[in-house]
């Protein structure tokens, strides 16, 4: 050991090297799309069965109402039963076998490749999700409606945040709400403009569907081109609760259906008002609307993909309001993930959401609550409404860069700690110890900076005397400055002009070309 004493090596690396690694800009290593979840379990199995045998003695004997007759055309000759009463009956043995046959896993393609997500099993992927109608300004701190520059503006700071995988609609174009067929082409227009990551719309009338696709095939070229590799997902709310059919949505999930894409449902009864007050019977209850969904589509055509989201909300049952951001929210949420991983669906439930009006310390643990139950729990796809305020009503672009962050560290609690004969670095501690006696120079620590730590972008480590230099700046304002250097700079390329010209002469597109480009004035 006198040997080992003796040895004082120089290491490769060190501090200036770790400097140059991190000015490279060498990321994304500790921390990857699809990390696994599911440790977190707050149902038993016991649990589990009770809620699945309720859930198909309500679809049995209760059954959904106001079944549209495209719903009636496919289920009724399948084993349904339409009641004196109006309701559709569900049968616990059909459902059962549709369970079997609805697909487990899909790939949820994006415009570049390299963003597609293999959707299976309890691998975790975080979206944006909203549909809010107003926008939180930073300087005014103040509300105001949506524009549709704004949701392109909302992709494209998207398409550069590293912890946001996928893109869903997180607030509507008001200033287009009255004229709804020119609403749906826009919003697709914008996203697709806007990001090359998956990305999903709702769709507010069926007939709207097929000339989506049609914008889509022209920017593809090929007519037919999008059902080949779609990269946008459809959907909305076909349940009213408590247990009826909403007219339009429920045209659109079967429309979804008959064309072979993934349906993206969102079943959203709130405890207390439109589901029991008691969990287990919100769960039981938005498990049979969900099951529903699932049945419709497997019935027009089995084998059929839907994104199982079973979202049921919290209220305050003091005034009855909407409480996104409650324990209580983490908890139903995070029982509905393990839930419908039991029974091997593709998961999509709610996170993130906030009841604070502003980007405060309550949006922040609201946020990080509920996104982190859900994560652990293995829900597939996370819609974590990354900067939602307001109880869902309003948006924000720095809460976005800020939940960014906050995302990334639930990723690195899924992927956890990687035990090994490498990792358990009894060498590098003997060679320390007998050695230089600090572990800054080692190898391993220059090797494992970037694959085991990941670094935030906005969060604040400085110390307390370098963050009052320049003016001790908060998160909030951190993430402004982020937002305006992101939003001033990063566009994504554009539509080939071409194409472009194309599309503006047979859509009613409301994007002005100009809003699109460096310069415009906005940022």
């Amino acid at each position: 050991m006198s040997d080992r004493r003796r040895t004082s090596r120089t290491r490769a690396g060190g501090r200036d090297a770790r400097r140059a690694l991190r000015a490279a800009g060498v990321r994304g290593q500790a921390v990857q799309p699809g990390m696994v979840g599911g440790v977190y379990k707050p149902l038993s199995d016991s649990d589990i069965q009770r809620i699945n045998d309720t859930a198909l003695d309500i679809l049995e004997n209760i059954g959904i109402a106001e079944p549209i007759p495209e719903i009636l055309h496919y289920a009724l000759p399948k084993g349904c039963i339409l009641g004196e009463d109006g309701r559709l009956r569900f049968p616990r043995a059909l459902v059962e076998d549709l369970v079997d046959v609805s697909a487990k896993e899909y790939v949820a393609y994006a415009t570049d490749p390299k963003y597609d997500c293999e959707v299976s099993g309890e691998r975790v992927f975080f979206s944006t999700s909203g549909e809010s109608v107003s926008i939180l300004e930073y300087k005014e701190q103040n509300y105001r409606p949506t524009k549709l520059v704004d949701l392109y503006d909302a992709a494209r700071l998207a398409d550069t945040l590293e912890h946001i995988h996928m893109f869903g609609q997180p607030f509507i174009a008001a200033e287009y709400s009255q004229e709804i067929y020119v609403h749906d082409i826009n919003i697709a227009y914008a996203e697709l403009a806007g990001t090359s990551k998956p990305f999903a719309l709702g769709i507010a009338e069926v007939d709207h569907i097929e000339p989506i696709i049609a914008l889509f095939d022209l920017y593809l070229g090929e007519e037919g081109a999008f059902l080949k590799r779609p990269f946008c997902t459809f959907g909305g709310c076909p349940i009213v609760s408590p247990l009826r059919f909403g007219k339009d949505n429920a045209e659109v999930l079967v429309k979804i259906a008959e064309l072979g894409l993934t349906g993206d449902v969102a079943v959203a009864p709130q405890a207390g008002a439109t589901a029991p007050a008691a969990l287990a019977g919100t769960l039981a209850q938005t498990f049979a609307e969900t099951l529903a969904c699932m049945a419709v589509m497997n019935l027009v055509k089995p084998g059929s993909t839907i994104n199982f989201g079973m979202w049921p909300f919290i209220s305050d049952l003091r005034t009855g309001a909407f409480s996104g951001g409650s324990g209580e929210e983490a908890l139903v949420m995070a029982a509905c993930a393990q839930l419908c991983n039991h029974y091997g669906f593709i998961t999509s439930m709610a996170s993130g959401m906030t009841d604070s009006k502003t980007i405060d310390a309550q949006a922040g643990y609201e946020s990080a609550i509920t996104s982190t139950a859900l994560a652990l729990a293995g829900c597939n796809l996370v819609a974590a409404y990354p900067g939602i305020v307001g109880s869902l009503l309003g948006q924000s672009f720095e809460g976005m860069v800020i939940d960014n962050d906050m995302l990334g560290n639930v990723q690195r609690l899924l992927r956890g700690i990687e035990v090994t004969d490498e990792t358990l670095s009894y060498e590098v501690i003997e060679d320390t110890v007998f050695g230089l006696g600090h572990y800054l120079n080692q190898p391993q620590t220059l090797e494992l900076m970037q694959k085991e730590y990941l670094y935030p972008e906005v969060a604040d480590r400085r110390t307390p005397g370098e963050w009052e230099v320049p003016g001790k700046e908060d998160i909030y304002e951190l993430a402004h400055e982020k937002v305006k250097k992101i939003l001033a700079s990063y566009y994504p390329e554009p539509i080939n002009p071409a194409i472009d010209a194309r599309i503006r002469d047979k859509f009613p597109i409301r994007l002005a070309p100009e809003a699109m480009q460096p310069g415009n004035g906005r940022w």
